[in-house]
């Protein structure tokens, strides 16, 4: 596996694969690797001839400057995953790299500061809980996708909010690029896979395990009972937020296309939901029909 840190080195091999014919695959991660990374990295290389990952913690999308610090960081041993796994390139930059010109950047070009209009879909939700997370992913988002120029981006299902606007950003900066949203990897208890579990104390782990099954509470309901979605919400949120240790940020259920609120049953419909369990947040979502 090749590692890069600077830009021009990496558009330069780029530049040559796909001189060579090469399909470029990118998964983009901020490190502290689990399999729910690998599962991208091993769909990447079926569909491309090309696998690339960053490697990149992006302080411009942590509103908690907390949460950014605690944020783990174990370089060495993400190499050695993906090197293992059969990843071609790893981009690994440092925040000079990515921001040149400082975190707050004026200049209108993708390499800078330079804010999306994405409507509703990035108001709400995250986006609603945390301020400011949605300017900083596409900023970051936008950069990699410039720098690698995928034919394919891959990236996981767990953020899905975050899958909608990515999709809406690669419209806006008019790339050729296809987003690959690859299912959620999940424990085998169905605690979604996520860099932050680590963090997770024995009991907080063990009440983690909420989050699915509640989701899959919902799923029942829509399934086997004929309650609006909005009483079903009401009861999912209910059931969340009744366990101690347990602080339920939303649970709600939406249009899995435009996260409006939906009127009706037989629309597509996913549950999404964000707590906070022993001081570690945690999102999910699971698609209902």
């Amino acid at each position: 596996m090749l590692i890069f840190k600077r830009i021009k080195d990496l558009e330069d091999y780029i530049k040559k694969a796909k001189k060579q014919g090469l399909s470029i695959g990118f998964v983009p991660t901020m490190g502290a690797l689990h399999p729910g990374h690998i599962a991208l990295i091993d769909t990447c290389k079926i569909h491309c001839k090309l696998t690339v990952c960053s490697i990149f913690v992006n302080p411009t999308q942590f509103n908690d400057k907390s949460d950014f610090e605690k944020y783990p960081v174990t370089i060495s041993n993400d190499i050695k995953l993906l090197s293992h796994a059969g990843c071609d390139v790893l981009f690994l930059p440092s925040v000079m790299e990515i921001y040149p010109n400082g975190l707050e950047q004026k200049k209108p070009a993708y390499q800078t500061g330079r804010r999306f209009n994405f409507g509703l879909i990035a108001n709400i939700l995250e986006g609603s809980f945390r301020p400011g997370h949605f300017d900083g992913m596409a900023q970051v988002v936008a950069r990699l996708l410039k720098i690698v120029k995928p034919h394919q981006l891959f990236m996981g299902q767990k953020d899905y909010q975050q899958q909608l606007i990515v999709g809406l950003l690669i419209k806006k900066i008019k790339l050729n690029t296809r987003l690959v949203m690859c299912p959620t990897v999940r424990e085998k208890d169905g605690l979604a896979m996520s860099s932050r579990n680590t963090r997770l104390d024995a009991t907080s782990r063990k009440l983690a395990v909420q989050i699915s099954k509640t989701l899959k509470y919902a799923k029942a309901q829509l399934k086997n009972t004929k309650a609006e979605t909005g009483v079903i919400q009401q009861k999912s949120l209910k059931r969340l937020a009744g366990f101690e240790g347990i602080e339920t940020e939303y649970f709600e259920i939406r249009n899995a296309k435009t996260l409006e609120v939906p009127k009706r049953r037989s629309e597509k419909l996913i549950a999404l939901t964000a707590v906070k369990i022993g001081g570690v947040r945690l999102i999910d979502n699971m698609a209902l029909n």
